[in-house]
């Protein structure tokens, strides 16, 4: 399955002006005015190219109060008002319908930013990060399986193959597919780190290079985007549901986040307790202490909760870890610039905006409140007596 290649260039300080000439040079006919509703889905609302500067003006209405989550019918009228940096072009049809992409935020009549808009909520929190002098990054582990779509063309439960961990090609029978996914992100300016088999029967992962955490919940709701409708061109059913089979493993969103001061990483310390700085502590228990509310947003399905369940190395303690990969939260062994924790209870059902601005909240009152982050558990959890357990709280 081949893409075509396109000229998209650093868009960090675009103008109006270079977004209108992009899409002329790339012969864009429709563009896709994006956000997502409060559950996290995909929202748009398509415009052929000859309205792209009443777009770019942020001059498109739309009634807010058919989104889940938004205003009432009395408070209906939003406005959409595209950012920029976020034009990308999806690398698929033809030159008569060729599409390009700008994710919005969400304002009312008189401009001022609407309070209930998820990208805003994440920026909000962001600004308060700054104010305490950080910057925050992340980056993703987003698993999905794919499924046959049946007789009829809907979709099925029947995984498309029986591979694991790592397979290869005839097992893994996903890595057309899986190239083709790849292939689409890169054309559109994504930064993938790997792309492999996971644990179950046609289950996938897709992983994201670290970035500033808007840049990296665009990506993740552009990403199940661009994995569905890939997947649909190769017959098959991509879903993100974290636990569609019973008896094997479950979907996560394992999400790495690291806090920058002054372009530093500030979870670093060569001196603390294992290479890790007070930050990097206090945040850790910010996450710990908030683990339970933060369940609500990072897994908002009845479903998610069939994932976290013993034997499937999900998280079910809350707890924190240097080494074994059944703790809430994980340290990777890497230092330096890489030093970041690992939180590993979000499921790729959750609403990427609303999860990464809660988890930010939630270690940021753990500096705040200079909480203790207890000790690390380093043996499995799963293993423990009841004992053990109690005593490590």
């Amino acid at each position: 399955m081949r893409h075509a290649r396109f000229l998209v260039p650093d868009l960090s300080a675009a103008t109006a002006k270079d977004v209108v000439e992009l899409a002329e040079v790339n012969d864009v006919r429709f563009l896709r005015l994006q956000f997502t509703d409060i559950l996290g889905v995909n929202k748009n609302v398509e415009i052929p190219a000859t309205r792209l500067e009443k777009a770019l003006a942020g001059d498109i209405l739309f009634d807010g109060s058919s989104i889940e989550g938004f205003v009432r019918t009395v408070e209906s009228d939003m406005l959409l008002r595209p950012d920029l940096t976020t034009f990308r072009i999806f690398p698929w049809g033809d030159s008569q319908q060729r599409v390009g992409r700008l994710i919005c935020d969400i304002v009312h009549p008189d401009g001022t930013p609407f309070p209930g808009d998820p990208r805003g909520v994440l920026r909000r929190q962001l600004s308060l990060a700054a104010e305490r002098g950080f910057t925050m990054q992340t980056g993703v582990e987003v698993e999905f399986f794919l499924f046959k779509q049946g007789a009829d063309g809907r979709p099925s439960t029947e995984t498309h193959d029986v591979g694991s961990y790592f397979d290869l090609t005839p097992v893994d029978l996903g890595e057309d597919a899986r190239r083709g996914i790849v292939d689409a992100l890169e054309q559109m300016g994504f930064a993938v780190e790997a792309a492999h088999h996971e644990i179950a029967p046609g289950q996938h992962e897709i992983d994201l290079r670290s970035a500033d955490a808007l840049r990296t919940a665009d990506d993740i709701v552009t990403l199940r985007f661009v994995v569905r409708n890939v997947a649909q061109r190769f017959g098959l059913h991509a879903s993100f549901m974290p636990k569609p089979l019973f008896a094997h493993a479950g979907s996560g969103m394992h999400t790495h986040q690291s806090l920058l001061r002054d372009g530093t990483n500030a979870f670093h310390d060569p001196t603390g307790d294992f290479g890790l700085s007070d930050v990097a502590h206090r945040y850790i228990a910010g996450l710990l202490a908030h683990a339970r509310a933060l369940c609500a947003i990072t897994n908002p399905l009845v479903n998610s909760y069939k994932r976290l369940v013993p034997g499937f190395e999900a998280p079910m303690h809350v707890s924190w870890s240097l080494k074994n990969r059944s703790p809430l939260v994980r340290v990777p062994s890497r230092r330096g610039s890489g030093t970041r924790v690992e939180l590993r209870s979000p499921d790729p059902s959750t609403n990427p905006y609303l999860a990464l601005a809660a988890m930010l909240a939630a270690g940021l009152d753990g500096i705040d409140q200079q909480v203790d982050a207890r000790e690390p558990v380093d043996s499995n959890i799963a293993e423990l007596s009841h004992r053990e357990q109690r005593r490590l709280r």
